[in-house]
């Protein structure tokens, strides 16, 4: 069916939209990256002077390789943590005597709902409390609060979607909890999971606001690039935002590519 001149100037404009919307969103990525490798002043831009060394510095600076290596720390325990409390949480929620279901979801959705200036103010408080001193661990803490409702969310949403049928059957073969889970039920769980700990991975990455409230003498990357631009842009900065952006959308994309439908079966 030829469509009218009408839907064709409809589909162009919202293509259009869509190419400034992407223009807008992206364009300071690209302006970041430009001039952490073309030099500019007050004198313009200094086109025939581009050069990568300032990469180079930054691999060169003590400051920003530790907070590299801090933030790969929190992101990378705060996630594991939050993947095995999301697959217990998952399967007590399930569990046909499980008791204040509603509550327990309610405790897990809720850091991440809250702003994070909230969620790090009450987390500093009840800290503060206990007489915890704050620093990588409570980073961590606070990562694992936040990111726990999407690994929550992915985990119960695939193990919704599978048959009760495969446990029951399991169960009649004589097989253990421990042997279903493994061999039946975490085949078809597996990319869901994966796909979280993606999308947590870049939420802990970017976090700025929970890790203020309890970095204490710990710097994450985020608290480092702003710190750093408090003395004014430099190509320094320009190449640690331009990184930050690239690992970011570099996650984002792998969390795209891991989508499925939901309810898709997995072969083991």
């Amino acid at each position: 069916m030829r469509k009218s001149v009408a839907e064709r100037l409809v589909e162009i404009g919202l293509a259009l939209v869509a190419l400034a919307a992407l223009l807008v969103l992206y364009a300071p990525v690209g302006i970041s990256a430009l001039f952490s490798i073309v030099p500019v002043d007050r004198a313009g831009i200094h086109w025939d002077a581009a050069t990568l060394a300032w990469y180079g510095r930054l691999a060169e600076n003590a400051s920003v390789i530790s907070a590299v290596e801090t933030t790969a720390l929190v992101g990378v325990v705060s996630v594991a943590i939050a993947t095995v409390l999301a697959i217990v949480l998952a399967f007590y929620v399930e569990w046909e005597g499980a008791v204040a279901r509603r509550l327990v979801e309610i405790v897990i959705y809720l850091p991440f709902l809250m702003p994070p200036i909230i969620t790090g103010l009450a987390l500093l408080v009840f800290l503060d409390e206990l007489g915890v001193s704050r620093g990588t661990a409570t980073i961590a803490l606070g990562h694992t609060a936040l990111v726990l409702a999407v690994l929550y969310r992915l985990t119960l949403t695939r193990l919704r979607a599978l048959p009760r049928s495969l446990a029951e059957a399991s169960a009649d073969l004589g097989a253990s909890r421990w042997q279903t889970f493994r061999y039946v039920l975490w085949p078809q769980m597996r990319s869901a999971v994966a796909t979280g700990v993606v999308l947590a991975l870049t939420l802990s990455f970017d976090e700025t606001l929970i890790t203020v409230f309890l970095s204490g003498d710990a710097t994450t990357l985020p608290l480092r690039l702003w710190g750093m631009m408090r003395v004014g842009f430099t190509p320094e900065i320009n190449a640690l935002v331009t990184l930050v952006l690239v690992v970011s959308i570099a996650l984002a994309l792998v969390v795209a590519a891991r989508m499925k439908p939901q309810g898709q079966m997995e072969e083991p």
